[in-house]
């Protein structure tokens, strides 16, 4: 079984039955097979990047990051508020145009194109998706 089979609907034999018992009678499994799907739905419906799941010493291991895109963390990195406030903007609608962020920060053409083009060089936070103009789109990397 690979990674990739554990993210759609598979079978499974649980490696320590006890502790899938447990799991299932806790409510955390439905079913055989649909725990990692389960772990990856709710840190999506959380806002959180999908999970790590790889092979680790003969078992599975998850990893679940925090949300590296807080207002918080970002301002840590050293955004600007206007690149915050794309970025929430980016949480909610999954794209941002050049013209949106003109129109959402109230900034020039030039300055749109100067803050985004830091986003994805320096913070590298988004990429750039179509031909550098008017049909150009930034999603945030991996949404």
């Amino acid at each position: 079984m690979t990674i990739e089979d554990l993210k759609k609907k598979h079978s499974s034999r649980p490696h320590n039955p006890i502790l899938a018992g447990t799991f299932f009678k806790g409510g955390l499994i439905e079913a055989w097979g649909c725990g990692t799907i389960k772990i990856i739905n709710e840190c999506k419906k959380a806002g959180l990047p999908e999970p790590l799941i790889e092979y680790v010493s003969g078992g599975i291991s998850v990893t679940i990051f925090k949300n590296d895109y807080s207002s918080i963390s970002l301002l840590e990195m050293g955004l600007i508020t206007r690149q915050i406030k794309a970025i929430e903007y980016l949480r909610e609608n999954n794209q941002i145009t050049n013209k949106i962020y003109q129109e959402l920060c109230e900034v020039s053409k030039a300055t749109a194109t100067r803050n985004l083009t830091e986003l994805i060089a320096k913070y590298k936070l988004l990429e750039r998706f179509g031909d550098i103009g008017a049909g150009t789109i930034y999603k945030l990397i991996g949404s």
